[in-house]
């Protein structure tokens, strides 16, 4: 695609250097991944800024340079060098308008659906993609565990990814012929404008509670991080919403989209009830109009009833039939890492992602029902690098709610595992806890002290195969380590 042509999807403050005649057949942020014919976007990330590495990617072989700190690199080394400059108010939206351009619009060519909240997007993105593939339509996911086209895998590093990278993945999914494509949208990515420009045709609310607040600062700050999901939406656009959360009037406030609602609450659009589950899954009644939908899943627990219920509205909007959502619903699979149960008759281990105090206080509350009379040991940890003050929160749900807790290290990154543990007992007043800082040796010590018909959560990792220590990933699966000691 030509230069000019790239640059017409872009509000420039200033251009220098010739754009004529440039080809550019590559769109990157990273530095390292430049080649000829390039064009490179300096964005300022977590940990390091773009635009200090402006002149390796010259070196490396960039036509053009978009940028919005000027003045980092003189006008005259870009002309020098025949470089092009591309001066912008903003490095993150401009890589979406030239992503979106580049890769031509591939969001408008597919019915997009992102999912948004603090729990439930993993669950409710995977069983709409189940319901698709049940009734025989070719999907993508794109989220925290993996990114799917169609059939095809691809792995994932980040819950939404850079806006470049989005963009490829939409359009690959439309040259593969996918029509849909359901979508995890973290607060990181709206508020970073990973999004921008992305054509929402459903936006879906799961839940609000405390969460991330090292990134966003406040609560309300990151509120207003999952309000631009539905900000954004066209007017063609429908937004579902568990309107049971007590944030849900705020996160629908200004959107101008079509607004369907879905909760326990009677006043709802589609109203749950008659919630029941047991290890062999979970079933309710979803009310419509004058209908009633008797539905069966084969995932554990209450909060698994609201996701459902979401990826059935969505799905019925679609205009599938409802005998293909309640069969697609109905023989949909365990998600990876989300309340996974393992184990024999007499000691069960339930995996579970949960790595926030609402997360944490649903899943043992729907092991308690489960257990009846039976003990309930956790196992479970923060992650470093992110919010302290869930830390005292969860030490004190996990000891208030447990027979036995077993706090020991999660994802601890840079922090040191023993002061993120020492936040964790801050907020305990019990003492029904022990300390075991390496995680296989809690797991170990939760399973094999356990009484016959405990039930031992480990939660907090879910899903994943490693243990983060000093920004080294360690290989480390939380269901292996659980199934080798329940062996």
């Amino acid at each position: 695609m030509e230069l000019t042509e790239l640059i017409n999807n872009l509000n420039v403050i200033q251009v220098a250097g010739d754009v004529q005649r440039k080809e550019i057949s590559k769109l990157v942020y990273d530095s390292r991944l430049v080649s000829a014919n390039s064009i490179f976007v300096a964005i300022k990330g977590y940990k390091t800024d773009g635009h200090n590495f402006i002149i390796d990617a010259i070196n490396n072989g960039a036509e053009a340079i978009v940028l919005e700190n000027d003045g980092i690199v003189p006008d005259e080394f870009f002309i020098h060098r025949n470089v092009t400059k591309i001066l912008v108010k903003d490095s993150r939206i401009a890589l979406a308008e030239l992503s979106k351009g580049f890769y031509k619009n591939p969001s408008s060519k597919i019915q997009l659906i992102g999912i948004t909240g603090t729990n439930g997007k993993t669950t409710t993105s995977w069983l709409i993609k189940y319901i698709l593939d049940y009734s025989g339509l070719k999907a993508g996911l794109l989220g925290t565990i993996a990114n799917y086209i169609g059939d095809f895998k691809l792995e994932s590093n980040l819950t939404t990814p850079e806006s470049s990278d989005l963009n490829y993945l939409l359009n690959q999914m439309v040259n593969n012929d996918c029509k849909f494509a359901a979508m995890e949208v973290s607060s990181h990515s709206l508020y970073l404008n990973r999004t921008y420009g992305l054509d929402f045709k459903f936006a879906v609310f799961t839940n609000l509670t405390i969460d991330h607040l090292d990134f966003h600062k406040t609560f309300e700050n990151y509120l207003n991080a999952k309000k631009i999901l539905f900000d954004r939406l066209g007017e063609n656009a429908i937004a579902v919403i568990n309107i049971d959360d007590e944030n849900a009037n705020q996160i629908i406030k200004d959107c101008k989209a079509h607004i369907i609602t879905f909760g326990q609450n009677h006043s709802a659009d589609y109203v749950i009830s008659d919630i029941n589950f047991d290890l062999n899954g979970t079933n309710f009644l979803l009310k419509y109009k004058d209908q009633t939908f008797q539905i069966q899943l084969p995932l554990i627990g209450e909060f698994n009833a609201y996701n459902a219920s979401a990826a059935f509205i969505v799905s019925h909007r679609i205009g599938l039939s409802f005998e293909q959502i309640l069969g697609g619903l109905k023989n949909s699979r365990q998600v990876p890492g989300r309340f996974e149960v393992i184990g024999s008759e007499n000691k069960k281990v339930i995996v579970d992602y949960s790595h926030t105090p609402d997360s944490l206080e649903k899943a043992i509350l729907s092991l308690r029902k489960l257990s009846k009379q039976n003990k309930i040991i956790t196992v479970f940890g923060c992650g470093g690098d992110r919010d302290k003050t869930k830390r005292p929160l969860m030490g004190k749900i996990a000891t208030e709610l447990s027979d036995k807790v077993f706090i020991t290290s999660d994802n601890p990154r840079t922090e040191d595992a023993m002061s993120i543990i020492n936040d964790i007992v801050k907020g305990i007043s019990k003492q029904n806890y022990s300390i075991i800082e390496n995680r296989e040796e809690a797991i170990k010590t939760a399973i094999q002290s356990a009484d016959d018909f405990s039930a031992i959560l480990i939660a907090g990792k879910g899903h994943e195969n490693y243990q983060v220590i000093n920004d080294i990933k360690h290989p480390f699966s939380d269901l292996e380590v659980a199934r080798k000691y329940l062996r």
